[in-house]
């Protein structure tokens, strides 16, 4: 072999042992931190004293009737409101009710006390509040504290013939649904 490739060869060795070594190695400073968060959600606690609010027999046109419960809240986070969701199943005895609800014929008045204050929160008929939610509380702060209500049912006697509503029922259903007050910068 000559002396140019000689050197060209062991150039090349030198290059390449060179590129291995620099690329293969590097020195740096570093350095690390942890944080670490938890979050923890609140709660919306929302009870009633009683599963029956209502059971009555034998009711005829004019009746009416005042019934008592207490919702109580244990909650941890502010209440914006609490609606009244109202469903009802009419059983219709005798088959002869046609197109008409027996749930527009009852009356209900629904009342809270504050402050020794009787307040009339609605006055509709079981029909106008059926499906449609209605805001029963609004603004409660978190914390233990009882809510009582007085509700009043009246079957309307409008003064025609209702014999068609001899012998039926109605089976209603009230669920109380609590929302949260709107999420906030924190």
């Amino acid at each position: 072999m000559s002396i140019k490739k000689k050197l060209g060869m062991g150039m090349a060795t030198a290059a390449l042992g060179l590129s291995l070594i620099g690329g293969g190695t590097y020195a740096y400073f570093s350095d690390t931190a942890e944080a670490t968060g938890s979050f923890t959600n609140g709660t919306l606690d929302l009870g009633i004293n009683k599963t029956t609010i209502v059971d009555i027999s034998n009711l005829k046109p004019g009746d009416y009737m005042f019934r008592d419960f207490q919702l109580s809240y244990d909650g941890s986070l502010d209440m914006k409101q609490v609606l009244l969701n109202s469903s009802y199943e009419v059983i219709d005895a005798n088959k002869d009710n046609g197109t008409e609800d027996f749930g527009d014929h009852i009356m209900v008045e629904y009342l809270y006390k504050v402050e020794g204050k009787e307040n009339v929160v609605f006055r509709k008929t079981l029909s106008e509040l059926k499906n449609n939610p209605i805001e029963v509380l609004k603004n409660v702060p978190a914390g233990k504290k009882q809510i009582k209500f007085t509700v009043q049912f009246k079957f309307l006697d409008n003064g025609e013939d209702q014999n068609k509503f001899q012998g039926d029922s109605l089976k209603l259903k009230w669920n109380f649904e609590a929302k949260q007050k709107d999420g906030e910068a924190r």
